[in-house]
């Protein structure tokens, strides 16, 4: 049975260079829910909250320079 962490589990196994391959799909799938009409709150919460997380590592970026 999957519980809740195994994505996490999942995530720190990837090899160096395929997180970003990970984020890029996640995202590619949550656009294509915004561009054929799809979209619910959830949708528009992950977009949110990307932008957030973003914004949050841009400033992290910038407070250590």
């Amino acid at each position: 049975m999957n519980t809740e962490n195994d994505p996490w589990d999942e995530l720190g196994s990837l090899d160096e260079d395929e997180p970003i391959h990970v984020l890029t799909k996640l995202y590619a799938m949550y656009d294509n829910d915004l561009t054929t009409g799809k979209a619910d709150n959830g949708t528009r919460l992950f977009f949110q909250r990307l932008h957030q997380a973003i914004e949050q590592s841009k400033e992290c970026n910038l407070n250590r320079r």
